[in-house]
């Protein structure tokens, strides 16, 4: 690889390498202020031309690593940036055997943390990039890191990917915590936020969870809180871990743990008002 990149990211580190000078370049910039790794690192990305004619001619990223998904299709040069971070996901989701992972979004307050996990769309990006600019901890959007031994969420605040109608969020944002606007991308729109200063500094202080969120967006939903039961909050989230069947019955334990021991809520809301004021009367008494 002609540019690397070292990145550590709460307890996991990674290795990007590129052909191009852009998505390394990109990534330096989003992740300014970001530790980088010492010793060997836990997963390695590769950006490379899926033929050698496409380097220069009509460029296209093909994602390799340690993990690949043989079939996957590769992205325009000008989406580097989001090549890099599909890259990094795949090696999460294929390779981490420490942690229970868990396709959610987590903030802390006062030492305990938050879980919001849903279906794409679901908001939970958003509303977990708004609670962090408003007095919560940013621990991740993409992935929660369940300690398989005691229980806690360790933090892996990567950049934060907002998407479409959410992009208003960013308005008024220091525009040096932003990537570049990606446009044509297999989910529209896309523009990456860094975590604020607090959420990179405290990345290694792990927190206890103490209340499952699932939340749901959509226009025209009322207001509403239901109960989620244990039952169905394990089955949701075994769907909503890339590495549940992999761990087996370290796995099993760990989440059978977590979701006993947690209270778990569903949540419909049209607006992030309206989540932001539910999430404020769930929270005391979690």
């Amino acid at each position: 690889m002609n540019h690397v990149f070292g990145l550590k990211v709460g307890p996991v580190s990674f290795r990007i390498g590129s052909q191009w000078r852009g998505p390394v370049a990109a990534l330096r910039r989003l992740y300014a202020g970001y530790p980088e790794p010492d010793g060997v690192c836990d997963f390695t990305v590769r950006l490379e031309a899926e033929r050698i004619w496409r380097r220069w001619l009509r460029p296209s990223v093909a994602i390799r690593g340690d993990y690949v998904l043989p079939d996957a299709a590769p992205l325009p040069l000008a989406q580097g940036l989001l090549a890099a971070e599909m890259g990094m996901n795949l090696q999460m989701a294929l390779g981490q055997k420490r942690f229970l992972l868990l396709h959610a979004a987590s903030v802390e307050r006062d030492g305990r943390a938050l879980l919001l996990t849903g279906h794409s769309g679901a908001g939970k990006s958003t509303l977990a990039a708004l609670l962090g600019e408003r007095g919560w901890r940013f621990m991740g959007d993409e992935f929660a890191l369940l300690d398989l031994e005691d229980g806690r969420l360790h933090p892996f605040p990567r950049a934060v990917s907002l998407k479409n109608e959410s992009l208003g969020l960013l308005n008024g944002m220091d525009p040096g915590r932003l990537g570049p606007v990606l446009e044509g991308t297999p989910k529209g729109t896309i523009r990456h936020l860094r975590p604020n200063p607090e959420a990179v500094a405290r990345m290694g202080e792990a927190a206890r969870p103490v209340l499952i969120l699932f939340p749901r967006f959509g226009r025209g939903l009322e207001p509403a809180v239901r109960e989620v039961g244990a039952a169905e909050a394990f089955m949701r989230l075994t769907q909503a871990s890339t590495n549940y069947v992999a761990l087996g019955e370290r796995g099993f334990d760990a989440l059978a743990r977590f979701v006993g021991a947690l209270p778990s809520k569903a949540i419909d809301y049209a607006d992030t008002a309206q989540a932001e004021a539910l999430i404020d009367d769930l929270w005391p008494a979690a």
